[in-house]
């Protein structure tokens, strides 16, 4: 599909595009580019074969280059971009990875004056509790959903071609405007993440003093998994995305209000009504969403 592939960011995000482009045969070859400081890690990422060149030089990595992925946190955007800027080609495909698509379409007009036809916001739904180059799989995308979110100047025919990237690479693709990824988003994925870091910061402060992660139990590590992930990252997402995150949390306040009502008033039928209302939910989001394809 394309000659030579650029990762910007060589982490688990990139890392995980890289093998798994390589597996497929689907680039001649792959090439990092990063900042001086993130060398040891791009080296790290060409002795375990994950990319073929690594740079810390733009020009040189964009020599080339006819397709660019941007896997670095969402709020080193601005900075990549205006680094890339002296050498866009018209000519390749440019997208990204980041977890918010509002703050990265602004931070492309930022630089750019309005974005470039031949970039393509999208967002891949998958992670691991593990980072870095080295938790990077091959399979990572194989039936996780990856959404694309092309703006009204967005060629059609780049859009296409990294859908099929990402097809190929096993992801089922899913297009939808900036603004409805933005929002979706903050519910299913941002709102989490941050009741994970604070019920895990919560009980980590008391544990400090009963020993409480010692007693927990299987659903807390389910539950807690995910404050398991890159607070870099993490810090950037919510910030990018804190219009639609503050007022689910407001909501979410008013839904535990609620249950602590309940409680006080030893009203058995509205828990278990509650109960039961959330459990009816999950199942029917397990019946009709839990497989991608």
């Amino acid at each position: 599909m394309f000659k030579r592939l650029c990762i910007i960011g060589i982490g688990l995000i990139g890392g995980s595009i890289a093998k798994a482009v390589r597996a497929e045969g689907l680039c001649q070859q792959v090439v990092a580019l990063g900042r001086e400081k993130n060398l040891p890690n791009m080296q790290r990422a060409l002795e375990l074969g994950v990319v073929d060149a690594v740079y810390t030089d733009a020009a040189q990595a964009m020599a080339g280059t006819d397709c660019v992925i941007i896997c670095t946190p969402v709020g080193s955007m601005q900075a990549i971009f205006a680094q890339l800027k002296p050498y866009w080609n018209p000519q390749a495909i440019y997208s990204d990875a980041g977890s918010t698509k509002g703050s990265v379409v602004e931070a492309a007009r930022a630089v750019f004056g309005e974005v470039p036809s031949n970039f393509v916001p999208a967002h891949p739904i998958a992670g691991a509790e593990r980072s870095g180059v080295e938790a990077a799989m091959a399979d990572l995308y194989r039936n996780r959903r990856v959404i694309v979110t092309p703006l009204p100047n967005t060629d059609p025919q780049a859009a296409d071609k990294l859908s099929e990237l990402w097809q190929r690479i096993g992801a089922s693709v899913s297009v939808m405007t900036v603004e409805h990824h933005d929002t979706v988003l903050a519910a299913t994925s941002h709102l989490p993440h941050i009741l994970a870091f604070a019920l895990v910061g919560m009980l980590g402060r008391k544990d400090e003093q009963r020993e409480i992660f010692k007693y927990a139990a299987g659903g807390f590590k389910d539950f807690s998994r995910i404050a398991s992930s890159d607070p870099t990252m993490w810090q950037d997402i919510c910030l990018a995305n804190k219009q639609e995150i503050i007022p689910l949390i407001q909501q979410f306040q008013t839904e535990l209000g609620q249950f602590e009502r309940m409680l006080q008033a030893d009203d058995a039928q509205a828990l278990f009504d509650a109960f039961s209302y959330a459990k009816q939910a999950r199942q029917r989001f397990l019946e009709t969403f839990d497989d991608p394809t």
